[in-house]
């Protein structure tokens, strides 16, 4: 554990120099030192999933905290290397992304000393074992992302979407804390070992504890009903800081319930069908609200809901398999859930880079305003595009092995003999093909309105070259991750393995896993060939092709085409979109034509989520109404200070010698 210890030790001490360093250095030593932290922290993760023995080392803090565990286990040992390799991509993404903030003066000592710290505390949260100071590394993780979220403050929209996600985040610690003080009640001890010998066995308290830590993780990872913070902050945040958040922070929620879940052993079936279902409606609700997406980076928000949600489709499946007594669906399920956190951090960090690279040249998200950008940002184009392509869950990209393990998982269950299980997973199978289909729908319009076509203003027709070395170079990284995962899943679905262990019994898992082994061999073989198969393609057509004239299209009489003339991101979606309309609220903006030939007119429409139109508006607005009655207390005047001061102790005094007497 020396390693780990060394490591962290070295992100507390590149946060501090990057803050006394030259500006045009911060990000350079945040970049260093993130290199060597994440190398450090790798060798230990990666001989505890290769050889399944966990490392730990015991740590005596202080009298009230007493001896804290720190741990290494298969399941931490994945999100350490996760952590530590997306992480240190978006440190290096960053020195070419904030060169325009440099240039303009702006102090981002702070910046680099917050994200030096989001780093640390998230991988503390994923080894520490003692329920008190994993509530204080967890505040650090919350309170360090809010102030890398706000940091474009001058802006309105920014800060309202940092207090949204500060509250939100507390609202979540409320409910972890109500489980650990049940679970330290009860077990009468603080250290994650003893929880798990008194939940065995004790169904109804397990539930209890589930359902609590269900809601203080689910609300971090951003699981429907409570996702209404992320839509909004990861387009505040600069794009290294949201692919970050989104493609590695979010996961600790998850992390939060597989921990929990290791607690507990069996799960209920109760929880289990609870988990499917509210995993299957994050899914389709993130794909859905995605696809009205006009700002690039709020589409790429909604598709982390959505992809949040097949891994908890994954994890629940797995957890009907515990609970149903199959072990081929527990592995399965848990493989394919475990799996698609490592591939959509991967992708989805690739999409954010991408998106993020376009807004630096364009300074645009809107999707509208853009296109023909492949002909200027070509290499963006091709990673983002790649990225679509995974994430739409299509072969031969990362995203499609974890979807086929999840697939698997279900079908292996729908023989059940019990009706609600088969039907539940008919529900869930359909579900997740819907989630597939729409999401190609979702990244056909975005990539081809952004980068096919014609540029649609100035601000796309300007640009005239793609972005810098140090920006290209970490996204072409996470492009070849995709591509090599899903050609040769065999090799990295041993690392997935491993932590799947620690849920599924081990008298019949060694058989199972061999089989899933031997089954992502297969794949790779399908793909391998299908390559084969292509290039012969391209061969004959290359020699078989003959010398063609090139004539312009006949222009049907209207040869002066302008880029007005082109599918709109509404327009190609509208079609879809229209016929399910109960399930948003349409804000429509219009501007009527006064005259046959109006200077100006314009429709615009504005899809709003409809828990943020109906349950947290409407709470704010009842809110703010509620605080107002109690403006006159701020008077502004000392002595009316003094007296509600005098009041509260004379009360408190009163209190103290009823209660005590």
């Amino acid at each position: 554990m020396k390693f780990y210890f060394l490591s962290l030790s070295l992100m507390l001490l590149g946060a501090l120099i990057s803050t006394v360093v030259k500006e045009n250095w911060k990000l350079k030593i945040c970049s260093v030192f993130t290199f060597l932290s994440a190398i450090l922290m790798l060798l230990p993760a990666a001989a505890v999933l290769l050889t399944g023995i966990p490392l730990a080392q015991s740590v005596y803090m202080s009298p009230v905290l007493g001896d804290v565990n720190f741990v290494i286990d298969p399941l931490s040992a994945f999100f350490v290397i996760v952590i530590s390799i997306m992480s240190f991509l978006g440190t290096v993404y960053a020195n070419g992304y904030m060169k325009p903030y440099l240039a303009k003066g702006m102090n981002i000592s702070s910046h680099c000393f917050f994200l030096m710290m989001l780093i640390a505390s998230m991988l503390a949260v994923v080894t520490v074992q003692n329920a008190l100071f994993f509530l204080i590394v967890w505040e650090m993780m919350s309170l360090s992302s809010f102030f890398l979220v706000i940091f474009e403050g001058n802006k309105k929209e920014v800060i309202a979407a940092g207090i949204k996600y500060l509250v939100y985040m507390h609202l979540s610690v409320v409910f972890i804390i109500a489980a650990f003080v049940l679970l330290n009640i009860q077990s009468n001890s603080l250290n994650f070992a003893d929880f798990n010998t008194f939940l065995q066995g004790n169904e109804k308290f397990a539930n209890l504890i589930f359902f609590l830590a269900f809601i203080g993780f689910g609300i971090k990872a951003g699981f429907v009903p409570f996702h209404n913070w992320l839509p909004d902050a990861h387009p505040a945040a600069p794009t290294h800081v949201s692919g970050i958040m989104s493609g590695v922070m979010i996961k600790t929620g998850i992390y939060g319930i597989l921990r929990v879940l290791l607690f507990i052993g069996t799960p209920s079936k109760s929880i289990s069908y609870t988990f499917l279902v509210i995993a299957v409606i994050s899914a389709l609700y993130g794909v859905l609200y995605a696809i009205t997406q006009h700002d690039i980076k709020r589409l790429l928000a909604y598709h982390s809901i959505e992809n949040i949600g097949i891994i908890g489709i994954g994890i629940s499946v797995g957890m009907l398999g515990l609970a149903y007594g199959n072990p081929v669906v527990a592995s399965l399920g848990f493989a394919g859930g475990i799996l698609h956190i490592l591939n959509h951090s991967i992708f989805k960090e690739l999409l954010f880079f991408a998106a993020g690279s376009v807004y630096l040249k364009t300074h645009t998200r809107n999707i509208e305003a853009l296109g023909g950008l492949i002909k200027s940002m070509p290499y963006t184009a091709l990673m983002f595009i790649v990225g679509s392509v995974a994430i739409c869950g299509l072969p031969p990209f990362n995203g499609f092995i974890s979807e086929f393990l999840i697939y698997a998982g279900m079908v292996q269950g729908i023989p059940a003999s019990e009706i609600g299980l088969f039907l539940t997973l008919i529900f869930a199978i359909a579900g997740l093909a819907m989630v597939g289909t729409m999401a190609i729908l979702c990244f056909t319009k975005a990539s081809g309105i952004m980068f096919l076509g014609n540029p649609r203003s100035e601000a796309a027709a300007n640009v005239k070259d793609d972005v810098a070395r140090v920006m290209i170079i970490p996204m072409g990284i996470l492009a070849f991750l995709t591509f090599f995962i899903g050609m040769f899943p065999q090799y990295i679905i041993g690392a997935v393995l491993i932590p799947v262990s620690l849920f599924v019994w081990n008298d019949v898992a060694y058989q199972i896993f061999n089989s899933i082994v031997g089954l992502m061999s297969g794949i790779s073989w399908c793909f391998f060939w299908f390559f084969i198969l292509m290039l012969l393609l391209f061969v004959v057509r290359a020699v078989l092709n003959r010398k063609s004239e090139i004539h312009n299209t006949w222009g049907c009489g209207y040869n002066k085409p302008n880029n007005r003339m082109q599918y709109t991101a509404s327009s190609y979606a509208n079609l879809f979109v229209s016929t399910l309309k109960p399930l948003f609220k349409r804000v429509s903006h219009i501007k009527k034509p006064k005259e046959l030939f109006p200077k100006e007119a314009y429709y615009e429409l504005e899809i709003e989520d409809i828990e943020e139109a109906y349950i947290v508006k409407p709470l704010i607005k009842w809110d703010e109404k509620l605080l107002a009655k109690f403006e006159r207390i701020q008077s502004g005047n000392i002595q009316q200070y003094i007296l509600f001061g005098l009041i509260f102790l004379i009360l408190a005094i009163i209190g103290m010698i009823y209660f005590g007497g």
